[in-house]
């Protein structure tokens, strides 16, 4: 077990791979025998070949607010996260029964408004700046809200998981999955040869085949095109990426026209019907008639067509209000409500700053607490107050008590850690993890996942943004 010295008050984090007292756990048994082959320095140059590879290859995202658009790479570790089947399977049907629940409650939210009705989730949500009026009563391609869901997940114990949050909009990171996994391959062929892990690769023909099961039109071959803000997007190489693997086009605003309730594209052929559009532009920007009429990178009347049917878009239209902070507290009694069941997965204990009581007990704990603003991202706009200064401290309890409906609070969770590639050798770093939950006629995800690993010691930030890491994850088949 790791331990964590935050300003000395330690947290013990779960060790994936090592029991201080049984030694070696079980489903890294074989891989840690053939890691005791190898040296420091066979390693170090497997990472070097790695960065090499994928500097040529061009992965790589944007960081905003950086001087000159820097481009960086993610770092990437070539030691592997392992889960056994079993552990996969409760963290797979946890995360499918959320996104079902979450699929129910948005088309709750946009028709009948039971849940509202029944006291489970306040009405309050009706006032969510996520929440998209021009969508209430319409009906979206069979009843599919969230097609692509990315749901993070952390461990803090062998047996113990919590969903940390819900990505509804436009979950991005995939691409690191089947790179990576492209990656470890590549490096260690030998690994794949000899262990039961699970494939990965088939991600974008299963994507291709949800996109095209919610087809308005009914078409026997649909035509789906991937709508991208552009090359200066943070994410543009993924979505190049994703449009090439699944063999659809790339598109821009730019590139497609309404005409007679209906969407086409421009193609050297002429005008081609587009039927599902997965889209990577947010709500505000894809239609300048309908949300931003500043915005250039949408399509004018694309909504209008939308609320028509004449196309289908993945994610919906408003699906934000489900992935607020804010509205995550309410996704366990979603499940209980629209499911009858009992949450698989739990969410961490989170405190909301707007119930009086919650916001007095924050600002009593700040020092020990994480705090969030309910639409950040990307590891902006919130403190871990184990790590922060008194000054740090101090201005996120201004900005709390200026506007505290913006701002939910939760305990410092000790992540679990996995072996990890450093200067110094192999460390335990700390990690999460982000399977992609996919809804066309049924919800499914591959078994592998985006695993983020905070590459720095003693770090609990894993975000890409902040300087964290990616790993290949592996799901071994028995």
């Amino acid at each position: 077990m790791a331990t964590i010295d935050y300003k000395n008050k330690i947290l013990t984090a779960f060790d994936e791979s090592f029991d201080s007292k049984k030694g070696v756990r079980p489903v890294y048994a074989a891989y840690a025998d053939w890691l005791a082959g190898k040296d420091f320095s066979q390693l170090a140059q497997k990472s070097r070949d790695a960065e090499l590879l994928f500097r040529r290859v061009g992965i790589t995202f944007a960081v905003y607010g950086e001087e000159e658009g820097a481009e960086r790479l993610i770092p990437f570790d070539v030691v592997p996260r392992i889960l056994a089947a079993s552990e996969w399977k409760r963290l797979s049907d946890g995360a499918c029964q959320r996104v079902r629940a979450l699929n129910m409650f948005l088309n709750d939210l946009y028709h009948g408004q039971d849940i509202i009705k029944a006291g489970v989730v306040p009405e309050s949500i009706l006032t969510n700046e996520m929440y998209r009026p021009e969508m209430q009563g319409v009906d979206v391609p069979g009843g599919v809200y969230a097609h692509i869901a990315g749901i993070d997940i952390v461990r803090t114990e062998a047996d113990t998981f919590y969903v940390l949050e819900d990505n509804l909009r436009t979950p991005s990171g995939v691409s690191y999955m089947l790179e990576d996994r492209r990656m470890m391959m590549r490096l260690f062929p030998e690994l794949f040869r000899n262990y039961p892990i699970a494939p990965v690769e088939h991600y974008p023909q299963l994507l291709l085949e949800n996109l095209r099961a919610v087809a308005p039109r009914g078409a026997n071959n649909p035509t789906v095109v991937l709508m991208t803000p552009g090359a200066y997007n943070s994410a543009y190489f993924e979505h190049a990426f994703l449009a090439q693997q699944m063999g659809i086009e790339l598109v821009e605003g730019r590139d497609m026209f309404v005409k007679d309730n209906a969407v086409f594209m421009r193609t050297t052929e002429g005008p081609k019907q587009v039927d599902v559009i997965y889209r990577r532009i947010d709500d505000d920007f894809i239609d300048p008639l309908a949300f931003r009429q500043d915005s250039m990178l949408g399509v004018p009347g694309l909504i209008s067509v939308y609320r028509n049917g004449g196309v289908a878009l993945a994610n919906a239209i408003g699906t934000g209000v489900a992935d607020d902070k804010s509205t995550y507290i309410y996704v366990p009694e979603m499940i209980r409500f629209y499911l009858g069941e009992e949450p698989i997965l739990s969410n961490v204990p989170t405190y909301k700053l707007s119930v009086a009581d919650d916001r007095k007990y924050v600002l009593e704990h700040l020092a020990e607490l994480v705090v969030k603003e309910v639409q950040g991202s990307g590891g902006y706009g919130m403190l871990v107050g184990p790590t922060s200064s008194k000054s740090q401290i101090e201005d996120f309890r201004l900005r709390i008590l200026a506007n505290p409906d913006n701002y939910i609070a939760q305990p410092t969770l000790a992540l679990s850690t996995c072996p990890t590639l450093v200067e110094q050798g192999v460390a335990p770093r700390h990690v999460d993890l982000r399977p992609y939950v996919l809804t066309g006629k049924t919800t499914t995800v591959v078994p592998g996942a985006l695993c983020r690993v905070a590459m720095n010691e003693g770090s609990l930030v894993v975000n890409s943004s902040q300087g964290g890491g990616t790993k290949d994850t592996w799901v071994l088949q028995c």
